[in-house]
């Protein structure tokens, strides 16, 4: 069974990561086979290719330059008619509203992978609702909330993204040592991390607010990665940035742009923090830091709510209190940050588990391929 999954590819965050997971581990489901289309060079076209992954380019697309939106489509015509796949994944409300009609036409069966959440009113929203899939898989309960609002009448599978457990380093090997020591953090600091996009509902903000609140606390740094990838987030960065130097932590918070090594990071750091202010549809980052064994401390909303409990984390509203209250129990309480922190490995396997997501993945796609299909 070869499956098709389409995607615009010209940033790099959760969708990417995903997408960078299957191509890496799709051998786990025999079988069923991986190949990507996307519009744009970039990173996850490198880490494609570099994971031995059938890697088609549609060519840029922009949807404001409809002649290229045209060549786009002409290139998926041309791909579907020279390639068998048994059904072909849009990821995301974009590609399903730019190819969606494409796959119809050609007869595949086609499938929405709903990664954000919807509310029916977003132009693309409704250019999309045109082309009902013959089914969504979602990523999260709070994500399949909002599915009606776009098609109340599709079928749709939740499945819970796989995210690959890092290879746990060595600690003899000093390896956390030396990047604590690189990143300005001592041996007895506490180290709080978070690694997401550079966008202002992640909550970066938020983070810097209650660690304002923190100054008089000793012994511990933040980390904050994530590297601008916009004109906005880089907007958005200087302004975290002053206001890590108006709130006078400059000295203990460090700013770690774009990072390719976040499993080294999420080793030598000790605590997790993304506060976020709007509902995460997922949320990858959090699953990465309970593999990692570190308690997750987060706002309780969207999708966090589905992976964060109590056996590994702290959930608080989005305000700079209660969530500086969280953060200072934990720097002050090692037998706390342990006890969360152990949690959190067996909590990850439950959701995220590669062997098992592919093999629900390649059922539900079985439930929409015609049987003459599958065996021609």
């Amino acid at each position: 069974m070869r499956v098709l999954h389409i995607y615009s590819g010209n940033l790099y965050g959760g969708i990417e990561t995903f997408l960078h997971t299957m191509a890496r581990e799709q051998g786990r489901q025999p079988g069923l086979t991986h190949a990507f289309a996307l519009c744009f060079e970039g990173r996850l076209a490198r880490e494609l290719r570099e994971a031995g992954a059938e890697l088609h380019l549609l060519g840029e697309t922009r949807v404001g330059r409809p002649w290229t939106v045209w060549r786009a489509r002409q290139a998926l015509r041309e791909l579907l008619r020279r390639e068998r796949y048994d059904a072909v994944i849009c990821h995301a409300i974009w590609p399903q509203s730019l190819f969606g009609p494409v796959v119809r036409a050609a007869g595949v069966p086609l499938v929405f992978y709903q990664h954000d959440a919807l509310n029916g009113r977003h132009w693309l929203e409704r250019w999309a609702r045109v082309t009902e899939p013959d089914l969504v898989i979602t990523n999260s309960r709070y994500s399949a909330g909002t599915l009606a609002s776009v098609y109340p009448r599709a079928r749709w599978k939740l499945a819970y993204y796989p995210v690959l457990a890092p290879r746990r380093a060595d600690s003899r090997d000093g390896g956390r040592a030396r990047l604590r020591a690189e990143l300005g953090a001592g041996e007895g600091d506490v180290v709080i991390v978070q690694t997401s996009r550079m966008q202002e509902w992640k909550g970066q903000r938020l983070l810097l607010e209650a660690l304002g609140r923190l100054r008089q606390v000793p012994g511990w740094r933040a980390w904050i990665a994530g590297g601008a990838q916009r004109p906005e987030e880089e907007a958005y960065l200087e302004g975290l940035e002053a206001q890590a130097a108006g709130l006078g932590l400059t000295e203990r918070v460090r700013f770690l742009g774009q990072r390719s090594d976040v499993p080294r990071l999420l080793e030598a750091a000790d605590i997790h923090c993304q506060p976020n202010m709007g509902p995460e549809p997922f949320g990858i980052a959090f699953v990465e830091a309970l593999q990692a064994g570190l308690p997750v401390v987060t706002t309780a909303m969207g999708g966090p709510l589905e992976i964060v409990d109590a056996t590994c984390g702290v959930l608080v509203p989005p305000e700079p209190a209660p969530l500086a209250e969280a953060l200072r129990q934990l720097i002050e309480d090692p037998g706390a940050r342990e006890r969360l922190g152990a949690g959190g490995p067996a909590r990850a396997a439950k959701l995220c588990e590669p062997s098992v997501y592919l093999r629900a993945l390649d059922e539900a796609l079985r439930d929409v391929t015609p049987g003459e299909s599958r065996a021609s």
